[in-house]
């Protein structure tokens, strides 16, 4: 307001100047324009000279009585002293009540101070300004606030969705339910992403190990009924002498042959529960020498190839050929084909062992003569407790896990087994990942 009427009290100094010699009105324009700013504004607004004489006022009214009063000593010295005034006074009884007053100098083209322009405002006009400020700021603030607490909760709802569904599957986890899993965006990679794909890895991990004891359980009471059934049929019948004395050894004898068929099975499930808890990864950092242990295998089955007369037909290379692999795993793998191919090949027949490199792959072959595996058999053959008739006839001490733990180490390995039989003659093939030099 001030800067304003400054401004054009500047181009009317002259007139102001001469209203303070001679008590005339002084310039109309400049009278019209300091009204106008103090009516839109709210203030009001007059022109004092150097000596403190008020010679234009913003009244409409010509006889308001301002005109030709002093604004006093006090305002007056510290204009001239400051070069501006601001502040709370009454202009030493130029207003009735205390009002807030700033005045700035109309300065000459010498520099010099012709006039002081003042604007003074109501304090009540001010407190309802403040009042209006407040009352703005505070809806502000609380729009504001609302907005923020919505803005929170939706993304505390969205963020810590994973960790309820960790704490549900938690639960379900101790009620013995693995199958729970925490959904996440494929596409989020913060700390809640990959603390929820860890969550997610471990439930797996839990649910594989739970199958795996389930199934081991399953399978020890399903192979464990029949030969314990005899057993205990047995040991009954010789205790209240249902079993003639002079049959009690040959019964002694079946007890003791399903005993140790138990002992077995009890061993080879231990093995093949140790055999599902290895990674690929974990094998596959081993290696060992393919040659070698085909052919030490070949030589524990020495003694029943002979006892079944059968001519072996060994392509084995002399160099060494290094694979990927546990070695232990591999050589039951070997084993257990070698031991179904002596024990369901025919008398007199030829038993084929080979191995060969083709690419990145090592390939065992192990084939004999006998009776040719039907067709539907095959796709089953190495099924946990399979068994095809021909099996159950030969082998009374078979329980159907001796493929299936091949196929299963070979599988842990990342490996590959096939199985053909026409013509009678059966052959199967697996392949071993070659060691890189």
């Amino acid at each position: 307001v001030i800067a304003a009427a400054s401004e054009q009290g500047g181009v009317c100094t002259n007139g102001m100047s001469a209203y303070a010699r001679d008590g005339e009105l002084g310039d109309w324009e400049f009278r019209i324009t300091l009204s106008s700013i103090a009516q839109s504004t709210g203030n009001h607004c007059f022109v004092a000279g150097i000596d403190g004489t008020v010679t234009v006022c913003s009244d409409p009214d010509l006889l308001c009585g301002h005109v030709g009063k002093n604004v006093g000593s006090t305002v007056m010295e510290a204009l001239r002293s400051k070069g501006s005034y601001s502040g709370l006074t009454l202009l030493d009884g130029f207003y009735d009540d205390t009002r807030y007053v700033a005045a700035l100098p109309v300065l000459a083209g010498d520099g010099s101070a012709t006039a002081f322009i003042f604007a003074a405002s109501n304090i009540s006009g001010i407190m309802q300004v403040w009042s209006s400020l407040l009352n703005i700021f505070l809806v502000t603030a609380v729009t504001i606030m609302v907005l923020l607490l919505v803005m929170c909760y939706v993304s505390v709802r969205v963020q810590g969705r994973p960790f309820r569904e960790m704490a549900d599957a938690a639960v379900k986890f101790a009620h013995g339910d693995f199958s729970a899993r925490v959904s996440v965006e494929d596409d989020r990679d913060d700390e809640i992403g990959a603390l929820a794909a860890s969550f997610n890895q471990m439930a797996e991990s839990l649910e594989r190990s739970e199958k795996r004891r389930s199934d081991f359980i399953a399978n020890v009471a399903h192979e464990l009924k029949t030969p314990m059934t005899t057993i205990a049929g047995f040991a009954d019948g010789i205790l209240d002498g249902t079993i003639p004395r002079e049959q009690e050894d040959k019964y002694l004898q079946t007890i003791s042959s399903e005993t140790k068929r138990l002992n077995r099975l009890v061993r080879s499930m231990l093995d093949l529960s140790r055999i599902q808890g290895s990674s690929a990864e974990e094998l596959r950092q081993k290696s060992f020498d393919a040659t070698e242990l085909l052919i030490r295998t070949l030589v524990i089955f020495e003694s029943k190839i002979n006892a079944k007369k059968l001519d072996v037909d060994a392509m084995i290379p002399e160099d060494p050929i290094l694979v990927c692999g546990d070695a232990d795993a591999i050589n039951q793998v070997i084993y257990n084909l070698l031991e179904n191919a002596v024990k369901f090949a025919d008398t007199g027949s030829v038993l084929g062992v080979s191995l060969f490199k083709q690419g990145e792959k090592a390939y065992i072959s192990v084939k004999n003569r006998g009776a040719t595996i039907p067709p539907d058999e095959l796709a089953l053959i190495f099924d946990r407790f399979h068994k095809t008739d021909h099996s159950r006839s030969a082998d009374r001490d078979g329980y159907g896990l001796g493929l299936y733990i091949v196929k299963t180490i070979l599988n842990n390995h990342g490996e590959n087994i096939a199985v053909t039989s026409r013509d009678g003659i059966t052959e199967f093939v697996f392949s071993l990942t070659l060691k890189q030099k």
